[in-house]
């Protein structure tokens, strides 16, 4: 048992009887945070394809890898399993979830909805702050080349849609975009791996935030179709072209 797990086991037996227990997540003997940075780290080597569509993600390799006990891994591996990103398969284990290009196109129909709600959400309710705040990171992610590395250019999109998800006080369309961006994470990265898109998305945000900037609620809707409708569009044609070496190559497929 890992020196974490001891601590929590501890905390927890130290409780009285009549503890009141605010929910199930006092029951768990793993802490929180360090299944938090397995559930991240996992989901960030999804996304830059540390661990590829079809890897089969063993207990033990994933315990190595995160020096995690196996209990943190294994609900961090459920989590991921719950939005997608990773599927069980029966009789032979847990592998990188693998997204067809009819699924993604799927995805993107409903991101584009939601990320387009959102938007017109905080061009009318977000405050002036707020509104400052998702224009000081538009201008980090504006700055970096394209040599910047995949996760870094993540990373500060991540912080964009934070901001975004907190300004447009919709709670329904937020924790909905949140799990379809996590699901989403394959498929930005991918959008991303070509050197020509980056360019793109920084004009296509810079007129998300003019929008928002001018409280023009239909233009910030219509500016954040039009990304995800672009961004759709490069990594539907970088899925199809890997589906369709595959079926020349069928000794790639996934689950292999």
């Amino acid at each position: 048992m890992e020196l974490s797990d001891k601590f929590a086991e501890a905390k927890f037996l130290a409780m009285p009887p009549d503890s009141n227990l605010p929910g199930d997540e006092m029951l768990r003997a793993a802490p929180q945070p360090m299944r938090r940075q397995v559930e991240e780290g996992l989901r960030n080597a999804i996304a830059s394809g540390r661990f590829a569509p079809g890897q089969h993600l063993t207990d033990r390799m994933l315990c190595e890898v995160f020096g995690a006990s196996r209990s943190v891994v294994r609900e961090a591996v459920r989590l991921l399993e719950a939005e997608g990103l990773i599927v069980l398969v029966p009789n032979r284990g847990q592998f990188v979830a693998y997204l067809s290009s009819a699924e993604a196109a799927h995805i993107y129909e409903v991101r584009g909805v939601l990320e387009a709600l959102a938007a017109e959400g905080f061009a009318i309710r977000a405050t002036d702050a707020e509104r400052a705040e998702l224009r000081q990171i538009y201008e980090h992610l504006a700055d970096v080349g394209p040599e910047t590395d995949r996760m870094a250019l993540l990373a500060i999109k991540r912080d964009f849609y934070a901001v975004l998800l907190r300004g447009c006080r919709n709670p329904l369309v937020a924790r909905m975009l949140d799990q379809m961006l996590n699901r989403n994470s394959q498929l930005r990265a991918t959008s991303l791996s070509d050197p020509a898109r980056l360019p793109h998305t920084i004009r296509e945000l810079r007129w998300v935030v003019e929008a928002i900037e001018h409280r023009d609620p239909e233009g910030a809707w219509e500016a954040s179709r039009l990304h995800v409708r672009r961004a759709a569009a490069v990594a539907l044609r970088i899925l199809r072209g890997r589906e369709e070496r595959e079926r020349e190559d069928p000794g790639g497929t996934q689950l292999g």
